[in-house]
């Protein structure tokens, strides 16, 4: 499996890309063109075509959840390209209007936009299967103790507490172990190892790459330091929503890479 980083907060020097607050990671599985995330605006496309990375050859596109700087790319990638036949793997819930702050912070289409378009729809609220060795996990069950079950604003159709039960990640099992893609791991990073390991027959998770979302040096940060040194053999690449500090801390323990757009690796 080949990775590429088309967008995320970092950039690296000398690497002319754009980047912004937002993910997106382009990978090539055997016959499989995929596209996890979208980011908030184009500049994930420019920065594909910049790499020569044809975004006309997708078979699929996945949504780690329904935050705007992971999916409000998406009609842009629409206008510019024929998605007809293309499958969009994503939970339901990543259609449902959100809300944060007063601010709508919900992907900017509907089921029926992406249908119009001539994607198709898979429900990830189960797992699937996109290749042979690539799944996304579908729902994440919530059963660490250390890691925050806080809403994340509210869903806009009820008014409710949002606590994205649409996030999920995907986990690639290849010969050297797990490894994991990640959006913002809203589910938990240590629940998504769970989840990963659960599905398979592997003791330890290989690798990592994506957002964390730890964004303060506390107690949850040190318990998830912890679980990862236990539960992981391999690099780790935070990015997107891993603050500074929260990146200072994991490098006291684990081996960790600094992500930026523009970044590409072989995961075998």
């Amino acid at each position: 499996m080949k990775l590429t980083v088309l967008m995320d907060n970092n950039t690296y020097i000398d690497q002319y890309y754009l980047g912004e607050p937002a993910l997106s990671i382009y990978i090539e599985d055997g016959e499989e063109n995929i596209l996890f995330d979208t980011g908030y605006s184009e500049a994930f496309i420019s920065n594909a075509e910049k790499m020569q990375i044809d975004l006309g050859k997708l078979t699929y596109i996945v949504l780690s959840h329904g935050h705007n700087d992971h999916t409000r790319g998406l009609p842009f990638l629409w206008e510019r390209y024929n998605l007809d036949g293309v499958k969009l793997v994503a939970h339901p819930s990543v259609f449902l209007p959100k809300r944060y702050m007063g601010l709508d912070v919900g992907a900017p289409f509907f089921r029926q936009d992406c249908l119009a378009h001539g994607l198709q729809i898979v429900d990830g609220h189960e797992p699937v299967q996109i290749t042979e060795r690539l799944t996304f996990l579908g729902e994440i069950p919530r059963v660490t103790v250390f890691e925050s079950k806080a809403p994340v604003g509210e869903c806009v159709d009820t008014g409710k507490g949002d606590f994205l039960l649409d996030d999920s990640a995907l986990s690639y099992e290849g010969r050297e172990g797990l490894f994991l893609v990640t959006g913002c791991s809203h589910s938990s990073i240590c629940n998504i190892v769970l989840q990963a390991l659960e599905m398979s027959e592997q003791e330890k998770i290989n690798g990592i790459i994506g957002g964390f979302h730890l964004l303060k040096t506390d107690q949850q940060l040190t318990e998830t330091i912890r679980f990862l040194e236990k539960h992981t053999t391999g690099m780790l690449f935070p990015c997107h929503c891993v603050s500074l500090l929260a990146k200072l801390e994991f490098m006291k323990a684990l081996p960790v890479t600094e992500v930026g757009v523009g970044l590409q690796m072989e995961v075998r």
